[in-house]
């Protein structure tokens, strides 16, 4: 079918000179002097323009004379779509297994080598094989806490060897202790606070670790129970005097970004949103990047959606600037909490 962006045999040439591997499937083109039919991203030698003709389909190609390419193999699925699929075999693969299956296992069993299967599993989802499992052992020992008699049977049936190696990495899994977490936060120990600021009410909320939420919005009612959502039973403490100088700093640091934030962070996501959390907070004050800038930054090329749903997931406003993403002409996208206080804090930082 003809889309709107290669309706032109213009458009067509410029993206087989390009190799565009987002007109595969789109369109064909063929070779009058080798007689074979190509995707547009096809490694072959490039062809003069006078001997190129294009086609909506292998089918169409076919029937004006035309035989496959045995580079690009047309007729069959695009090597990215291969990619996908071997990726989305292997990621089965780790989620139906008892424990983490090692790198050469899977590679095996996707028909690649280790070096070849790990470069491609990264580039699709962000992140290595064994970080997918990690998060997958961390999202079933959440749902078993809640469900199996004792934390010892959660922990084993989540595919941890022993129990020993999951209390080490508990705090990064739960952020709390199992025995809190089973209990749905209770004896987590949270402080916060709500200030006014230019940009509205602001919570800000911290463990003993860090500032865990900063939150912004027109109602304060609203926030606190946003906090309360998260942390359904923690124990919340408001209006303790001592936690005023933080609230301080970090309202000081909304209203002059600049001055940077000098607080541990306490933040817990999936290892794909660390990635991209951690790369948001090397974005300087006043520059601003593209989502599809940053994608490549962190070895994502294609994943610009993936990033925006990280941004949108950031629980720490301003200290993770997930404001510094823009749109790529440079206009300003969605936020979080509101695009208006979105094109403030850019104006703060005299971001270009």
């Amino acid at each position: 079918m003809i889309t709107a962006r290669y309706a032109s045999e213009a458009e067509r040439w410029e993206a087989v000179q390009q190799r565009d591997s987002g007109a595969d499937g789109v369109f064909y083109y063929s070779v009058k002097s080798t007689g074979v039919y190509c995707r547009p991203s096809c490694a072959a030698r490039p062809a003069l323009r006078k001997n190129v003709a294009f086609h909506d389909s292998c089918a169409a190609a076919e029937q004006a004379g035309f035989r496959a390419c045995l580079r690009c193999k047309p007729g069959q699925p695009s090597l990215a779509e291969r990619h996908a699929g071997v990726v989305a075999q292997a990621c089965r693969l780790i989620d139906a297994a008892d424990g983490v299956p090692d790198l050469d296992t899977l590679a095996q069993a996707c028909g690649m080598s280790r070096f070849h299967f790990h470069r491609i599993f990264k580039a699709h989802t962000g992140i290595t094989p064994k970080a997918y499992a990690d998060a997958g052992r961390a999202r079933r020992v959440q749902q078993g806490l809640a469900d199996a008699p004792t934390v010892t049977e959660a922990i084993y049936a989540a595919g941890f060897n022993s129990s020993g190696r999951f209390y080490a990495a508990s705090a990064q899994v739960l952020g709390m202790t199992p025995q809190a977490f089973r209990a749905g936060g209770t004896g987590a120990s949270i402080r916060f606070a709500i200030a006014a600021s230019s940009l509205g009410a602001i919570l800000v909320a911290a463990t003993d670790k860090g500032i865990c939420a900063i939150l912004m919005g027109d109602d304060p009612e609203l926030l606190a129970r946003d906090l309360q959502d998260r942390f359904p039973k923690a124990e919340l403490r408001g209006a303790e005097a001592d936690f005023e100088q933080t609230v301080a700093q970090v309202v000081a640091f909304v209203e002059a970004p600049r001055i940077g934030l000098d607080l541990p962070l306490d933040v817990r996501g999936t290892a794909f949103q660390q990635r991209v959390w951690q790369a948001l907070r090397e974005i300087p004050a006043g520059q601003t990047v593209s989502y599809a800038e940053l994608a490549e930054r962190i070895g994502l090329p294609k994943g610009a959606r993936a990033i925006a749903g990280a941004c949108a997931a950031n629980p720490v406003a301003v200290a993770i600037p997930c404001h510094r993403v823009v749109r790529n002409d440079g206009s300003i996208s969605g936020y979080r909490w509101g695009v208006e206080r979105k094109h403030a804090l850019l104006e703060r930082e005299g971001a270009k």
